[in-house]
């Protein structure tokens, strides 16, 4: 069966002068229109992102762009599948040199198949082929938490949905067990666009409207359902988004009517529907806050722009209008970018965020939290600070400690966290900052 990925239109090229702006970065590419389907952001110096055919032709490419530098420089480069007619549906970096991708024939279902890359895009290598059968399985996406773990999704198979793990990189993958994922109900299937991933939590919607959920890197599923009959369909569409393993958005799309409902259970349950206020339509999350900043594909009228909101969509404030501007990724309220369309090698391709979209944040260089990595204390200074509450987190959500402290220089004792990552979240008066600390 042919699945799209969730679309967007093409809209029309502008500039803006706001204190919040979109910077052009050129993406490299030689062919004139090629857009940014997919932004996957690294850390503020490495960002990967997927490009398409924006031109009449609208030609299956199999390409990508990666700047290490910031967006100071992107360097393009082919995504060698072994079949030009397949379309990558995906790709997920973790660091400047490896990356996977996934890959299948939309129209005819056929070469479901992952691939992954360690030089930085140079070369590709088809992974083992992850148990998807050519004409029968429909790899939906590939993720990976980081070099070693990883799943890969794809519609249901004799049955059941089927999903594979990987714990060595994706040299090797095993079959997650059925007893561990809900059964489909018929004709369920799942889709490229719209998977969302937090940390070790995952979201997956489906053409009935349901959410597989996996809290445990895809090792088991529970199933909700959403406000939709289907997140894809004809006369009824629609997208989630979530900020933290917790709290969410959904925006629904039934006709010219815009519903936009919210979650703070993971998405177990969901607010009742309300007007959607905003002008632009493709939403992302600056992760970790009620910031939601929205793009210009799905403008109500007149060409297209951005804008973001402070308070998880319920008012707007406008960055652009009139200005070209698809989906975008963020890393916090000062390091985004959003796709665009390349004119030349030289200019255009994906714009880079300039300015601040929180009035909330500390100023720079507030906290210094070392060492980081650490293997048994963290020590957090301030200068500017009294007092302050510092709230640690793991990768699930779960608050690890929470505690009030004084004074210039304070010590956390991180010794007994298992190896990870952890997110330190400090808050003073309505001011907060979260960085991200590593124990090894």
């Amino acid at each position: 069966m042919k699945k799209l990925l969730l679309s967007f239109s093409l809209l029309f090229l502008g500039f803006s002068s706001n204190s919040q702006t979109w910077t052009s970065q050129a993406t490299g590419f030689s062919d004139v229109s090629r857009g940014i389907s997919e932004i996957k952001i690294v850390d503020a110096t490495t960002v990967w992102a997927l490009a398409f055919d924006g031109s009449a032709a609208a030609a299956n490419v199999q390409e990508f762009t990666l700047t290490t530098d910031g967006g100071a420089t992107w360097n393009p480069g082919t995504i060698n599948v072994g079949d030009t007619a397949l379309g990558i549906n995906g790709i997920s970096p973790v660091n400047a040199t490896t990356a996977w991708v996934s890959a299948v024939n939309g129209t005819t279902g056929l070469g479901s198949v992952i691939y992954k890359t360690s030089d930085g895009g140079s070369s590709w290598q088809r992974q083992n082929a992850a148990g998807f059968t050519s004409g029968t399985s429909f790899v939906n996406f590939v993720h990976f938490f980081d070099a070693n773990n990883g799943f890969a999704a794809g519609d249901p198979a004799a049955g059941e949905f089927e999903i594979y793990r990987s714990v060595n990189g994706g040299s090797n993958w095993t079959l997650v067990p059925a007893a561990n994922i809900p059964n489909p109900q018929s004709g369920e299937y799942g889709y490229n666009g719209g998977n969302v991933v937090i940390g070790n939590t995952v979201w997956m919607p489906t053409n009935k409207g349901r959410i597989l959920k996996s809290t445990d890197q895809g090792l088991t599923w529970t199933v909700t359902q959403s406000p939709l009959t289907d997140f894809s369909g004809t006369t009824e569409s629609g997208r989630m988004l979530f900020s933290d393993v917790n709290n969410g958005c959904l925006l629904k799309t039934s006709g010219s009517t815009y519903t936009f409902y919210t979650t703070s259970d993971g998405g177990a349950t969901w607010s009742t529907g309300v007007p959607f206020t905003g002008t632009y339509r493709l939403l992302s999350y600056v992760p970790g806050t009620t910031i939601l900043v929205a793009t210009g594909a799905g403008a109500t009228s007149g060409g297209s722009g951005s804008a973001y909101s402070l308070n998880n969509g319920t008012t707007w404030t406008t960055i652009d209008s009139g200005a070209q501007r698809l989906s975008s990724s963020f890393l916090n309220a000062t390091t985004g970018w959003c796709g665009g369309f390349s004119s030349d090698p030289f200019t255009d391709g994906i714009f880079k965020f300039t300015g601040t979209l929180s009035n909330n944040q500390f100023n720079a260089n507030s906290f210094k939290v070392y060492p980081n990595p650490s293997s048994s204390f963290v020590t957090i200074s301030s200068e500017q600070l009294d007092t302050f509450n510092v709230k640690v987190t793991d990768l699930t959500g779960k608050v690890m400690m929470t505690k009030d402290y004084s004074g210039v220089e304070n010590t956390v004792d991180v010794s007994s966290f298992a190896t990870g990552i952890y997110f330190f979240e400090i808050k003073s008066d309505n001011k907060s900052e979260i960085i991200k600390i590593i124990k090894n």
